[in-house]
């Protein structure tokens, strides 16, 4: 996965509303990755912004968010999500939040492609947030870290079934006995 834009950048915690000072990955398939150093092992959030999010918003066009100390408004970076949530971050000059918000207005839009040996040729991917590889930097030289993001939701349909299947069971198991009294009168 190519790595599109990586820096510092202040997040707004969600509960506290305190400003915590990043590093932030944006890769090509839409992933803004928070990390504590720019060592890349301590990811703490992980956002999609080609399935969630819905605008990005810099400088004075956002409105009720005050920056981290010692930073301007023209700093501010909001992205706004299909929830109605917000996360709001700052980056340490306005050419960097303009930089920011630009190349994540193209991740937003633009498509994956994956390379093709075989045919020598570069194929559309079809967008899946919750089936993705991440590779990142490991703690040696020459290794790396692989993420596989998986759906929570994956094998739901088959543990309902089989539910189901175990209530149709115990229901008629129950109506059988509820009927024995009535035999031995």
């Amino acid at each position: 996965m190519a790595l599109l834009k990586s820096g510092w950048l202040w997040r707004q915690t969600a509960v506290l509303k305190r400003w915590k000072l990043n590093w932030c990955d944006l890769w090509i398939d839409g992933s803004l990755c928070f990390y504590k150093s720019d060592s890349r092992r301590d990811l703490e959030l992980r956002v999609s912004l080609k399935m969630t999010c819905i605008d990005v918003r810099t400088g004075l066009e956002c409105g009720g968010v005050n920056p981290p100390e010692s930073n301007p408004r023209e700093n501010l970076i909001v992205l706004h999500f299909r929830d109605g949530s917000t996360l709001n971050l700052c980056a340490n000059s306005e050419d960097e939040s303009l930089a920011w918000k630009l190349t994540m207005l193209d991740t937003r839009r633009n498509p994956v492609f994956q390379y093709d040996p075989y045919d020598d040729s570069y194929q559309a991917v079809p967008l899946n947030g919750y089936h993705t590889v991440y590779i990142t930097p490991g703690a040696g030289p020459g290794t790396h870290q692989v993420v596989v993001q998986r759906d929570p939701f994956d094998g739901v349909a088959e543990s309902v079934a089989l539910g189901l299947l175990a209530g149709v069971a115990a229901g008629a198991a129950m109506r059988s006995f509820l009927w024995m009294p009535l035999f031995f009168c």
